[in-house]
Parts: structure tokens; sequence; C-alpha cells
């Protein structure tokens, strides 16, 4: 089979918020072929797919791109997936799986993909979840629902943005936190299974979220939460129990 990629399926949003980004329907039906570049692994079942892709438009941090694979009879699986790269003008893209049981397009990935292996998609998708670095940015995520937003806060970073961003990180376990490496004092991370020694372990609870809504930068926070349906929903609460607007909370969640 030709290949597909991770992170959330196809977003849904639960409330409507000023701010989205427009999207060119034009631009975003053109299918572009891909070449896979370089596989990084991440977790024991996550890895980062890099990509070449010629005439890529770019794309906000947030939004998401369709990947199509194709087998030899001319079956077609098509899949929604995060950009998990910050915006740059290299053509390339990256993509962060989770290898999903059963999954035809993550397992192909997982187990067949090779550099130099070519696969199709489309995009850039959505401009509800979109963040171009225009207002401080408080990041809530859990498992791979963590990539869209690695890839604000690299552009954070890439660009020097001086407005503030925290992110909020929940993992089972210390080696399931995908992109470890990478985080800097913007993140606190949460682990509901096991911890490193001196680190609670349990859900992300009000005591990491009350504390950045009782003291926000001027504006207030843009929240993005994204995760599994039962952690946007908890993840949400959270932040209207702590004084968070509902109208500037946008939500992408998978599963």
């Amino acid at each position: 089979m030709t290949p597909a990629a991770t992170g959330p399926q196809a977003p849904v949003t639960r409330f409507a918020v000023p701010g989205r980004i427009g999207v060119s329907e034009r631009t975003a039906s053109v299918w572009r072929t891909a070449t896979l570049t370089e596989i990084r692994r991440e977790t024991p079942r996550a890895s980062t797919f890099r990509f070449a892709v010629p005439g890529w438009p770019g794309h906000v941090p947030g939004q998401h791109l369709m990947v199509r694979l194709t087998a030899g009879d001319g079956y077609t699986a098509q899949r929604h997936y995060s950009i998990a790269s910050a915006p740059d003008d290299s053509g390339h893209i990256e993509l962060t799986l989770d290898h999903v049981s059963d999954g035809e397009v993550s397992g192909w990935f997982h187990t067949v993909a090779r550099p130099g292996d070519r696969i199709e998609m489309r995009g850039p998708l959505s401009g509800f979840f979109a963040w171009p670095g225009d207002r401080p940015a408080l990041l809530l995520g859990a498992g791979s629902g963590v990539v869209p937003l690695m890839s604000m806060v690299r552009h954070h970073r890439a660009r020097g943005l001086t407005l503030p961003l925290r992110l909020l990180v929940s993992a089972r376990r210390p080696e399931d936190l995908i992109y470890a490496r990478e985080y800097g004092a913007e993140t606190t991370a949460v682990f509901t299974r096991s911890a490193p020694s001196g680190v609670p372990v349990g859900r992300m609870a009000a005591a990491h979220v009350a504390p950045l809504l009782a003291e926000q930068p001027a504006g207030g926070w843009e929240a993005y939460v994204c995760g599994s349906n039962s952690f946007a929903e908890h993840a949400s609460r959270l932040l209207v129990a702590a004084g968070q607007p509902v109208e500037r909370i946008r939500i992408e969640r998978f599963g």
C-alpha cells in the first residue's frame, strides 16, 4: 500500500470562536506527491515522519492535512492528521503517528514505510484550530493530542515570539511522552499512571490550570485543547471552572 499519518482524526469543535483562519478551498483540494525523507522514533509507539512536499503552500500551526494511500489493486485509504512541524520555507512537513492497533494507515507507516517512499497528501485544512502567533496561547494536550500543539510551540520558538505561551501535556508514563526531549520552561507534564520520583501521579487537575488563569497575560489566553473525547471534555471543564471564557476555547478531539 502507498502511504498516510497520526495525530487527531477529523476535528470536532464545540465552541464557535472568532479568529478562524481562512483556508483556500482550491489550494486544499490539490493532491501533492510527498516523499518520505526521515523517520524518528519518539516513544515505543509513536514516530515522526518527515516529508518533502513540492509545491506545499505552507500552513498555520494547528492545521491538519489529508493523507491518501493507494494499494496495488487500486484500493485507497484516507486519513486526517495534524501537522507537527512549524511553518517554514523548506518544503518539508512532519507528521507524528501513533501505531494504532489494527490501523491500516498507521500500521503501514510503522511496519512498511521507508525513506524514499511516496504518498499523496492535500491541505492544509481547517482554520478553526490554527494559531498564527497573534495572541497568548494556553495549550492542553494528552497523548498524540500534543501533535498540533507542538507545531505551535515550535513556531513560537522559531519566530522568537514574546507573546506568552504555556503547554500542559498529559501522558500515561514518562516513556509515553511524545517530544519529551524538546520541552522547555513553557511546558508542564502530567503523568496518569507512573511518574519520575517526586512527581505526583494523577489526571490533569485544577491545580495545574487555575494558576495560569489567575494571572493571565494582557488580553487573556486563547485556549487550545486536543486529545481524546474524554480528555477534551475534562480539560475544557477545568478551563471553564478556572474562568476561561467558553468562546475562547478551541477543541480538537479524536477517538
